[in-house]
């Protein structure tokens, strides 16, 4: 019997190593590369781009030699702060891994981020020819900024120095009501909640608790281009593309442009200037309304003036009325005074024949009804006779006629009428205008002189308070000034020749000022020495001068008599 046997016929070789199953080879796999490439960085161009419901994100990343699979999960996908677009480079941070179902290794994506400005502005650019293609963009959606908003939505960050600034012009410019509505300006929260506040300001209805802005304002300070990403994003290009509020933008300085600004319905530089353009002036329209009702008064006063003017010059244009009656009444109290008489005797000579014959009673009154009938109907032809030489002197007069004037008086009325309540409407408003006027002035004038008395009293009470300290600080001040002087006085004193001069020194003097050597003293013939009670004169020893002669008298002149 062999010691090694022979392998059996078919048997490969190396088959005493033990078979791995695919599940443990694919991990084992796995923890090689998962060992080795922990977290890297790559950068390549953005190919195929998935986003399925699930809410992953799903790309591929290449250059001009290799192609590498990426996924992002649904939780890191929504705190990107630059999503991958296809044709777009970029350098994404992650880790390696495999995917054992289909035998190949991908990239766990953690962070985006652009390779350098210019891929940025690159896809910036793209972006903006995409929604400029659908019409987001055009002139002819954008809508006019109403003249006097009476409510504006500021969209921007709470907590900012532009939100100040809107407010305080806003409030010397023209005071209107303002909601706020706070979002994050920069950052991977700044897209999704601009788009939001504007879509739903936009969804707000009329005449709800919360008041329906008549113009929105989504205002942001300076920055850098990263910084003002958010407002290039699609949603809020969007957003404010459909909605029915006017939109100012006021994005960063005026130097900044993002997409936002091609959308909004005006653009301004700064978030300041955009609340310059949403009010005007208070002041300039009070001055200006206050023109234009002046001018409505001189108006109206002229159109007045002018009615009153020429209703007047027609009037004198007709003539005095009483003078057509003046002839007919003076001609009837000449005849009146006969026609009394005439008519009793006339009644007398009718009663007379009736009585004399013996009529009946019916028969007289019968008599009686048509002789009233006879005499109303001759009064009725008198009256018609008198109108109609009325009427022929009338239109023979060369006068306006009573028709026109009344319809020109009717018309100057009907004017006077429908002019009457915006007369009374504008003098009104002209009353109300200077009583609030007087009223301001007034309560302006009133707090003046209170704070006039106010600042006089608190100036009494300082200045009195000032004179009692003075005279309490007076004499202090005086006995400690004289305490100082005493004092600077002993110790001039005391510092000073004259207490030397006491303790036995002298003070020697010659012709040229002090001596200070006896050499000098010993050249010198007189000199002088001073001590604390008075100067005394000495000469050195050997320098005593000698006697002066007398002075030679001048001779007598003898008289000459």
């Amino acid at each position: 019997m062999d010691l090694f046997e022979d392998d059996a016929p078919g048997a490969e070789a190396g088959s005493n190593a033990p078979p791995l199953t695919v599940s443990e080879i694919s991990g084992a796999v796995k923890r090689v590369i998962e060992g080795e490439f922990g977290r890297v960085r790559v950068r390549g161009e953005v190919g195929r781009v998935s986003r399925p419901g699930s809410g992953h994100l799903y790309f591929d990343l290449k250059d001009d030699n290799a192609c590498m699979a990426a996924v992002c999960w649904k939780m890191q996908a929504a705190r990107l702060a630059h999503r991958p677009e296809e044709g777009m480079e970029i350098i994404v941070t992650g880790r390696l891994t495999t995917f054992a179902n289909q035998s190949k290794y991908q990239l766990i994506v953690e962070q985006v981020e652009p390779a350098g400005l210019g891929a940025l502005m690159a896809m910036l650019e793209q972006r903006r020819k995409a929604l400029a293609a659908e019409g987001l963009f055009d002139a002819a959606r954008k809508q006019p900024i109403p003249y006097l908003p009476g409510v504006i939505a500021v969209v921007t960050s709470p907590t900012g120095a532009v939100i100040r600034d809107i407010l305080h012009r806003l409030r010397d410019r023209f005071p209107s009501r303002v909601l706020i509505w706070p979002v994050a300006v920069q950052g991977t929260a700044c897209a999704p909640q601009v788009a939001d506040a504007i879509t739903r300001l936009n969804a707000v209805r009329p005449g709800g608790p919360v008041p329906r802005p008549d113009l929105i304002i989504v205002a942001r300070g300076g920055g850098s281009v990263e910084d003002l990403w958010g407002f290039n994003d699609e949603a809020v290009v969007r957003a404010v593309a459909a909605g029915t509020i006017p939109l100012i933008s006021a994005v960063g300085h005026e130097t900044d442009t993002t997409l936002i600004d091609h959308a909004a319905d005006l653009r301004a530089p700064t978030p300041t200037a955009a609340a310059e353009m949403a009010v005007p002036v208070l002041a300039d329209l009070s001055a200006r309304l206050s023109e234009l009702q002046a001018r409505l008064l001189r108006g109206t006063r002229a159109r007045l003036d002018r009615s009153t003017q020429r209703l007047g010059d027609l009037g004198r244009g007709l003539g005095r009325p009483q003078a057509l009656t003046d002839p007919a009444r003076q001609r009837l109290d000449l005849t009146a005074p006969r026609l009394e008489p005439v008519l009793r005797a006339f009644t007398r000579d009718r009663r007379r024949s009736i009585e004399a014959l013996h009529l009946p009673l019916f028969a007289l009154r019968g008599f009686m009804a048509d002789r009233r009938a006879g005499v109303e109907r001759a009064g009725r032809a008198l009256e018609q006779e008198r109108l109609r030489d009325q009427q022929r002197r009338r239109s023979a007069l060369p006068v306006v006629r009573a028709g026109a004037v009344r319809m020109l008086q009717a018309q100057a009325a009907r004017r006077l009428e429908d002019m009457q309540p915006r007369l009374d409407s504008a003098g009104k408003r002209a009353t109300t205008k200077v009583a609030e006027r007087l009223s301001a002035l007034t309560t302006r004038l009133d707090r003046a002189q209170a704070k006039i008395r106010r600042e006089q009293t608190e100036g009494r009470l300082r200045a009195q308070e000032a004179a009692r300290r003075l005279a309490a600080l007076a004499p202090r001040l005086t006995a400690e000034r004289r305490g100082q002087l005493e004092a600077l006085d002993r110790l001039r004193q005391t510092l000073g020749h004259t207490e030397t001069l006491r303790r036995g020194f002298a003070i020697v003097r010659g012709p040229d000022g002090l001596v200070t050597s006896a050499a000098a003293a010993g050249r010198t013939a007189a000199l002088e020495l001073e001590f604390h009670d008075g100067r005394v004169k000495v000469h050195p020893e050997g320098n005593v001068p000698s006697p002066r002669r007398g002075a030679r008298k001048p001779p007598e002149q003898g008289s000459l008599f």
